[in-house]
């Protein structure tokens, strides 16, 4: 299992060094100079142009600059906003519950939505279930984040009043989830359907496996056949869209906080970008990165867990 572990988190460490690089030159591909942004509409003058990028070293070699954040962005350092004039990691530390939060609370929701949804309709494949399970499933996965988050500040916001329309809440964790619901729903709302999918897939196909047949021969109740051999075996598929879906739910945090005007991760990305604030972009992105190869990982091991094969066929 060490072994295991330990050939999984040095392919995500040399997938991050390569995704940083990639981060951090994207942004100097980018148009538009930061010197620009830093002036805004003061007078610009050579000479103040030049004190600004001598200033924040803009003029260094690209891999001097790249190997100088890389060093810091490891510290937990990322320097200075070039906007907010604040610390990079605090500007993000104070947005980070709000975000995690918001993650943590819309995949409860997809996971428990779908999952329940999944194991009805694999189990029970009446035509009539079937056929609204199908419709909803393609009405989420047609349905955008931001759309869903408009539909649903107008029903159960504005017009009954609810749930409160903007902010993240603060205090007790009930206050919290009570400014987190629909957010999280909206952003779970495109999610629910691919576990759900899944799991449907999953349970018919392990329904129809021959010793799920013999099991039921041998007098055991078809509950307990369901429990030990179908759902089991059916956990590999649903860890796996389970691990899609929170990837996917760190990624869409930007557009729902933004929808939702959430003190979050994803809004502090979404203004930096449109301020060409680049030490904050960096550092969202690359926060992102890493939160999308610790759920990898984590996906990894729940398989060696739930089959231990997994592991054994890795090691030959």
């Amino acid at each position: 299992m060490l072994r295991f572990l330990a050939r999984r988190l040095t392919g995500s460490a040399v997938a991050l060094l390569v995704s940083s690089f990639g981060v951090f030159g994207a942004m100097y591909l980018a148009p538009g100079d930061p010197v620009s942004f830093l002036i805004g509409n003061r007078g610009s003058t050579p000479e103040l142009r030049a004190a600004l990028r001598s200033q924040y070293r803009l003029d260094d070699p690209f891999l001097e600059r790249y190997w100088r954040w890389l060093g810091s962005a490891v510290q937990g350092q990322f320097g200075e906003s070039l906007l907010q004039r604040q610390s990079v990691s605090g500007l993000i530390s104070a947005r980070l519950a709000t975000t995690a939060w918001l993650v943590a609370l819309a995949f409860i929701v997809a996971v428990a939505v779908g999952v329940c949804v999944g194991v009805a309709a694999g189990r029970w494949p009446r035509r009539l279930l079937d056929d609204a399970v199908s419709v909803a499933v393609s009405a989420s996965i047609a349905t955008p984040a931001f759309v869903s988050a408009v539909l649903l500040i107008s029903l159960f916001a504005v017009g009954t009043g609810w749930f409160p329309v903007f902010g993240s809440g603060s205090g007790s964790v009930v206050g919290r989830l009570h400014h987190l619901a629909l957010p999280a729903v909206s952003l779970a709302i495109g999610w629910w359907a691919l576990i759900a999918q899944t799991t449907r897939a999953s349970i018919r196909s392990e329904l129809g496996k021959e010793h799920v047949e013999t099991a039921l021969a041998r007098g055991l109740s078809s509950g307990q056949v369901f429990r030990r051999h179908v759902l089991r075996n059916a956990l590999i598929p649903i860890s796996t869209s389970g691990g899609l879906t929170l990837a996917g739910l760190i990624a869409g945090t930007a557009i729902v906080e933004t929808a939702f005007q959430l003190d979050g991760v994803g809004g502090l990305l979404i203004s930096a970008v449109s301020g060409r604030d680049f030490p904050v972009v960096q550092a969202v992105v690359l926060l992102l990165v890493v939160a999308f190869a610790l759920v990898n990982t984590a996906v990894d091991v729940l398989y060696t867990v739930l089959d231990p094969r997994v592991r054994l066929g890795s090691a030959a």
